[in-house]
């Protein structure tokens, strides 16, 4: 295999007799050391579902790799669940692990020239970190994800995690008695996989397939079904080949490719978080990308895929019925695609997709035809006005009105606004306001699937609105609005706004405002004065200081 090989100054160099000492110690003999050496990044974690299936994976994608001539190289990154940190402390780590995974994996990588890398991981940050890692990186590179849980069961009904946050609220409200709760607690997590809607996980990497970085059609697989493992070795294998015909993820991550990720997003009613992960994936890929990109997108791509949370079905229900390929195709044939982009296996997009059939299969209404699309345009609207000036980001689907105004009801973490909840001091009409939970703020930018899902248990979704300068879970639906920018511990507006003020969303004019004059905000704001951090060292304490605004990824280089 003849390769321009970045190990070659590890396994040839001046100081090669102790180099290659050390490696043969690993495995390496005589003929290895002309091989490529590919690095395997290991998300296995046996501390949540998400991840606890990655290992095999990770064996199949190995034993794949050395029988295509590579010499594999295992190390392991971090991960935190969502699922379990959430309303927590711990929940503060989440998006911060982002920047944590995409620095060690380029670490790694970089501190032992390997000549490529396969990433495999499960939870939400696994997959944008990753993909920032292989933009930063630059060597050929696949991603690998762990695969969607299995739907649980209770009563004929499919349950995913989302099930059981909102079960708090509907117990809370004394909607649900003890045997619902402590089944849908029982039974809505039956096997190994990340959560099983369109949430984050399932968002992005499905998303994946369609920006290139990912073989087609393996994005929606249950993490324990044996066509997960057989789709890591084919991975493995097409990544070899990348690196024989030096196809990098620069050559593949374009402003086009990018756009064809967010279409898919927008027609599979994805996670907001994805607004987030794809301007940081657009700025480590040194691409042009704003959040008013994501705004052109949805106003052209339909919702086709009626699934959880604001539709009804999950994940392995989507693979089924055709999954991202068909998707993609669709898109395709309608003029929303470019199918010219280049992907992994080294053929375009249109190429990868020629033998999908146009139209989805008239005997499932997961992913509708064409004419019959559950909404005209995207879910995921861009809005500003005096309460966001730099944006922020609203999830529309499932409502029968995407307006509001009534009364703020502001809070200060997302701790304050759960004993409210939970006291059901939060009433049909109001505007809840949740702040100082930023990316400085929080810090960390905690999702707020824990209210939300009360709210929604309690029967308040479609009648409150709830706005934010943190995040929401891909699990979250209802007239909620996160992102807002700038935020209040940077002096946004959303820190001036008083219990009561008036407050509009309004997602057809694209706005969002408090209803209080200009002069009132300004001598509001020469009384504010910056809370004290909430960290003062360690890990959250630098994040503090390094990271961007929402509005352009929460990044942190």
């Amino acid at each position: 295999m003849a390769l321009n090989k970045r190990s070659h100054l590890i396994t040839q160099g001046v100081a090669r007799s102790p180099n290659r000492a050390m490696l043969r110690a690993v495995g390496f003999g005589d003929g290895d050391f002309e091989k490529p050496i590919v690095g395997v990044a290991n998300g296995h974690s046996n501390m949540n579902p998400c991840n606890a299936g990655i290992q095999p994976l990770v064996d199949r994608a190995m034993t794949a790799l050395r029988a295509a001539g590579a010499m594999p190289q295992v190390f392991g990154v971090p991960t935190i669940t969502d699922g379990i940190g959430m309303g927590t402390e711990a929940m503060k780590y989440s998006l911060v692990s982002r920047e944590v995974i995409a620095d060690a994996i380029e670490t790694s990588v970089n501190g032992q020239a390997m000549d490529g890398v396969l990433v495999c991981g499960g939870c939400d940050k696994n997959m944008p970190a990753g993909m920032i890692a292989m933009a930063r990186i630059n060597v050929p590179g696949i991603y690998v994800y762990a695969g969607t849980i299995k739907p649980g069961k209770w009563k004929g009904q499919d349950l995913t995690v989302v099930s059981v946050f909102e079960a708090v609220g509907a117990y809370s409200a004394g909607k649900m008695n003890d045997e619902d709760f402590i089944g849908i607690e029982k039974n809505a997590c039956p096997s190994v996989g990340a959560c099983g809607g369109m949430y984050t996980a399932n968002t992005m990497s499905s998303s994946f397939e369609a920006l290139g970085m990912s073989l087609l059609g393996s994005s929606q697989m249950a993490s324990p079904d044996a066509e997960k493992a057989d789709s890591a070795a084919a991975s493995a294998t097409t990544l070899v080949n990348a690196i024989k015909l030096n196809i990098r993820p620069r050559d593949i991550i374009t402003r086009k490719s990018i756009e064809n990720a967010v279409a898919l997003i927008m027609a599979t009613g994805g996670s907001t978080n994805a607004v987030l992960h794809f301007l940081a994936i657009a700025h480590a890929a040194d691409v042009k990308w704003t959040i008013d990109d994501f705004e052109r997108v949805r106003r052209k791509v339909p919702v086709l895929c009626d699934l959880k949370p604001s539709g009804k079905y999950v994940a392995v229900d989507f693979h089924r019925a055709g999954g991202v390929p068909q998707v993609l195709k669709m898109l395709l044939a309608h003029g929303l695609l470019h199918g010219e982009c280049m992907t992994v296996t080294g053929r375009t997009m249109a190429e990868e997709l020629a033998k999908i059939p146009a139209a989805p299969r008239a005997d499932q209404d997961v992913i509708r035809q064409w004419d019959n699309a559950l909404y005209k345009q995207g879910h995921l609207a861009i809005l500003r006005g005096n309460l966001a000036p730099e944006g922020c980001v609203a999830k529309i689907t499932g409502l029968k009105s995407p307006m509001i105004t009534g009364p703020a009801r502001v809070f200060d973490s997302e701790p304050a606004v759960m004993k409210a909840i939970m006291a059901r001091k939060i009433k049909p009409g109001d505007v809840v306001v949740i702040r100082y939970e930023g990316p400085r703020g929080g810090p960390g930018m905690q999702e707020m699937l824990a209210p939300t899902a009360a709210l929604i248990g309690q029967g308040l979704g479609e009648s409150i609105g709830l706005i934010t300068d943190g995040r929401f879970s891909g699990g979250t639906w209802g007239m909620v609005v996160g992102h807002v920018c700038p935020e209040a511990y940077a002096g946004g507006p959303i820190a001036l706004v008083k219990e009561g003020d008036s407050i509009t969303i309004d997602a057809h004019k694209r706005l969002i405002q408090v209803n209080v004059s200009a002069r009132e905000l300004a001598q509001r704001r020469k009384k504010w004065k910056q809370p004290k951090p909430r960290y003062t060292r360690g890990l959250l304490a630098k994040y503090m200081k390094l990271v961007s605004s929402a509005s352009t990824g929460a990044v942190t280089d």
